[in-house]
C-alpha cells in the first residue's frame, strides 16, 4: 500500500468538510474523517495526517479510499455489515429448557453443554447463552439434610429466642469442639503469589500430629474462649467446662447451646451440670448443626488459618489457633441472628415431607 496518496478536494467539498469539523453537534467519528481528508488535501504525509487526526495509518488510507469512491457522503455513513446468525427459534429454546429440567439420556447424571447441543441441534454457544439467560446450571448440585427430630420446632424456637433476645443477667454461649485438626507440613516449600500466577503448594504432606479445639462463643459480644487438647472425650469436655466456669463472672446464669454429640451427654457431664446449677444446656435438633453459632467461627478458622497452613509440630498448630482467637476477640462484635424461628419453620414447610 502506498505511503502517500494525493487527495484532490474541490472548493465545494472543502467548505463542506470544514463545516463538519467546526460543528460541535457532529459525531466525533465524522469530525475525525473530515479532518483526515482536509489534512490529506494539504499534501501532508500519511504519518503526519495520522498524528494530527489521532488515527492510525490504516484508518487514514481507509477514509482516503472511501472519499475517492463516494465523496463526502461516504464519510458520513458506515458500510453495512452482513447480517449475523438468525436467533434461536422459540420452539428450540423451549425444547432446551424442557430437556435441561428433565433427566438426561442414558446413564448420565446431568446434562452437559455438548450433550444438550447434540440433542437440540444447535451450537454449544447457543446452549450456553440459553442457560445463562435462564440461570440454569446443570453441572452444579447443592446437598441438604432435613432434620427428623420430633421436637425440631420447639428446639428451634428455644435457640433462636436465645440468639435474638438473650435473657437479662445471663451469658449465652454456643459450645462445640473441632476435632482431628491435623498439623500438616508440606514436603517442599511452595512458591508465593505473583502477578498472573497463583501461589503453589505441594500435593503431598507430612502429618505431625493432631489436636482438638474446644470453643465457646459468647453471643452478646462475639468473643471466643478456646482450649486445645490432645483428645475430645468427656474428660476434656469437663475440663473445658471448668475453664468456662472460671471465666464467666459469678452470679450470672449460663445458657449453653450444644449439639447432640455423645460427649455432651455423658453421665459424668450430666453429673457436672448437677453440681453447677447455674448452667442450662440447650441441645440443637438432630442434623441441624447450622444453628450452632460457633460453627461459623470454626469455618473462618479453617479458611484463614488451617487449610493453607504449614505446621511443623502440634505446638505450631496450637499457637496459630491461639493467635487467631486473640485476633478474633480484638475485633469481635455481637452475634446478629436475622432469621426468626417462624421464618425458618415456614421455609421447611415448602420442602417435601421426609420419607419413612
Amino acid at each position: 500500500m502506498a505511503q502517500d496518496v494525493c487527495v484532490i478536494v474541490d472548493a465545494g467539498d472543502r467548505a463542506r468538510l470544514a463545516a463538519i469539523t467546526a460543528d460541535r453537534n457532529r459525531p466525533q467519528k465524522h469530525i475525525q474523517r473530515a479532518r483526515i481528508i482536509l489534512l490529506s488535501a494539504d499534501r501532508l504525509p500519511v504519518a503526519e495526517v495520522a498524528r494530527q487526526a489521532a488515527a492510525s495509518r490504516p484508518a487514514v488510507w481507509r477514509w482516503q479510499a472511501r472519499y475517492a469512491q463516494a465523496g463526502v457522503d461516504g464519510l458520513l455513513r458506515d458500510k453495512t455489515r452482513p447480517p449475523g446468525r438468525a436467533p434461536v427459534p422459540t420452539a428450540t429454546m423451549a425444547k432446551v429448557l424442557a430437556l435441561t429440567c428433565s433427566a438426561p439420556r442414558g446413564q448420565a447424571t446431568h446434562w452437559t453443554g455438548r450433550a444438550m447441543a447434540q440433542a437440540s441441534g444447535i451450537s454449544l454457544r447457543s446452549v450456553q447463552r440459553i442457560w445463562e439467560a435462564h440461570r440454569l446450571q446443570p453441572h452444579r448440585l447443592r446437598s441438604f439434610k432435613r432434620s427428623n427430630d420430633p421436637a425440631f420446632a420447639e428446639k428451634i424456637e428455644d435457640i433462636v429466642g436465645l440468639y435474638m433476645d438473650p435473657p437479662m443477667h445471663t451469658v449465652v454461649l454456643s459450645i462445640d469442639e473441632k476435632s482431628q485438626i491435623q498439623a500438616l507440613d508440606r514436603t517442599q516449600p511452595g512458591l508465593p503469589l505473583k502477578p498472573s500466577k497463583c501461589g503453589t503448594m505441594t500435593h503431598d504432606y507430612k502429618r505431625n500430629g493432631v489436636t482438638a479445639l474446644f470453643a465457646a462463643l459468647n453471643v452478646r459480644d462475639g468473643t471466643v474462649l478456646g482450649r486445645c487438647m490432645p483428645q475430645h472425650r468427656h474428660q476434656e469436655f469437663v475440663r473445658f467446662l471448668n475453664a468456662v466456669e472460671r471465666a464467666v463472672p459469678g452470679g450470672k446464669l449460663i445458657h449453653a447451646i450444644a449439639d447432640n454429640y455423645a460427649t455432651h451427654k455423658h453421665p459424668k457431664v450430666r453429673a457436672w451440670l448437677e453440681r453447677h446449677p447455674r448452667w442450662v444446656f440447650h441441645f440443637t435438633p438432630t442434623s441441624a448443626s447450622w444453628i450452632n453459632a460457633v460453627e461459623g467461627f470454626f469455618s473462618a478458622l479453617s479458611r484463614r488459618r488451617l487449610r493453607r497452613g504449614v505446621f511443623q509440630s502440634v505446638t505450631d498448630l496450637e499457637q496459630a489457633i491461639a493467635r487467631h482467637i486473640r485476633e478474633h476477640n480484638a475485633t469481635s462484635s455481637p452475634l446478629v441472628w436475622t432469621k426468626p424461628a417462624d421464618t425458618i419453620l415456614a421455609k421447611l414447610t415448602r420442602l417435601p415431607a421426609p420419607s419413612e
